[in-house]
């Protein structure tokens, strides 16, 4: 007669096996090296953004290597990688989380929370290896040794006067856009003659711009551009306006080359344009100020002084402003683009931009700053 083993306590079942090359221990050991080297990352990271010095060693040091292979591989894919990556590590958190919510034992749950953690936490170290670190870096003024200038409404009304005639006299009429190959091609030599006191990395000749996945969205929030840091993309909203695209896509490639401060890639964007030997590219770099400078020249000069400045700008590129700005309002969603500006205007401050948002205007100090 054949024992039942599940009735019978006396006889032991055979243990299940393992798969073949697997152990208790082996995957214990594998869990543990991978937590060790996630926790050494962390404390990279964290020696990095407190140690006085270290995101410009880092920037200058380990950056350009990690920037360089990254956008190599990017360069492989016509799409924005990035942004897949981003689609895809959300949906994969979020149907993770929806397979927890049908378990309902505790210690499954307490495993899944450790384990997402941990997922979370890998992200963290990509995107402050990656860029996220270069938010810790000297500011322009350090490593361009140039001294800050208190403000002075003389010195600011100069600055009007000569922005005026240089946005006047680089006025060219945008009919269509102009071919990405020769933005780029303009845009890297400017980049390349840049001094190394910049700080900035040289520009692989393989980085192009890519169009982002989703431009009505990014449109409706006011977003232009952005770096993808995951995979060293900066991707363009192909929904810009023919004069935009070359002081856009400058700017963009500021923050590839290591720039994180708003204001600083502004004020590269405006000086590789305006250096441009193409016409076009150069009137993209003024007109690409002309917002910052009204708001600024609003808040200085008094209501007769603003009207007589501001009449002093060329009808054909006040009316290009003005087409500018009613284009991007149709486009803009008031109420996704206030979470998004309080998010951003978050992420910002947590990264020591103090100023959040409102860093995008601060450009016209460092111009002014910076010029004999």
């Amino acid at each position: 007669m054949v024992e039942n083993a599940r009735e019978n306590p006396c006889v032991r079942l055979p243990e299940r096996p393992q798969p073949f090359g697997q152990t208790d221990g082996a995957i214990s050991r594998h869990v543990r090296v991978r937590r060790i080297i996630l926790l050494f990352s962390l404390l990279f990271i964290w020696g990095v953004m407190f140690m006085p010095g270290g995101g410009e060693w880092y920037a200058r040091t380990v950056y350009p290597g990690f920037s360089w292979a990254l956008s190599a591989v990017s360069s492989f894919f016509p799409f924005p990688l990035g942004d897949l990556f981003v689609c895809g590590a959300l949906l994969f958190f979020v149907l993770d989380f929806a397979k927890t919510c049908t378990v309902r034992r505790k210690g499954k749950w307490r495993r899944k929370g450790i384990q997402t953690a941990e997922r979370l936490l890998w992200l963290y170290v990509w995107f402050y290896v990656a860029w996220g670190l270069t938010y810790y870096r000297d500011d322009f003024f350090v490593r361009n040794q140039i001294t800050p200038r208190p403000f002075s409404k003389e010195e600011f009304c100069r600055f009007l006067d000569a922005y005026a005639d240089s946005l006047n006299g680089s006025y060219r009429p945008f009919v269509e856009e102009l071919p990405e190959c020769i933005v780029a091609n303009e845009i890297e030599k400017a980049y390349q003659a840049l001094p190394a006191s910049s700080g900035l990395c040289a520009p692989a000749s393989f980085m192009r711009a890519k169009y982002m996945l989703f431009p009505s969205l990014m449109s409706g929030v006011g977003v232009t551009g952005y770096i993808a840091p995951f995979f060293m993309e900066y991707n363009l909203n192909p929904q810009l306006l023919p004069v935009q695209y070359p002081a856009t896509y400058a700017h963009e490639m500021a923050h590839v080359l290591g720039v994180s401060n708003e204001a600083e890639a502004n004020y590269y964007g405006y000086r590789v344009c305006t250096s441009s030997s193409m016409p076009e590219i150069r009137f993209s770099g003024y007109f690409s100020l002309l917002g910052y400078v009204l708001s600024n020249a609003y808040s200085v000069l008094g209501a007769r002084e603003f009207d007589a400045w501001k009449n002093r700008i060329r009808p054909e590129i006040r009316e290009l402003y003005n087409h500018e700005t009613t284009y991007w309002h149709s486009l803009y969603n008031p109420y996704v683009g206030t979470i998004q500006n309080w998010a951003y205007n978050a992420y910002l401050k947590g990264n020591g931009i103090s100023s959040g948002i409102t860093n995008y205007a601060e450009v016209i100090s460092l111009i002014i700053a910076s010029e004999p």
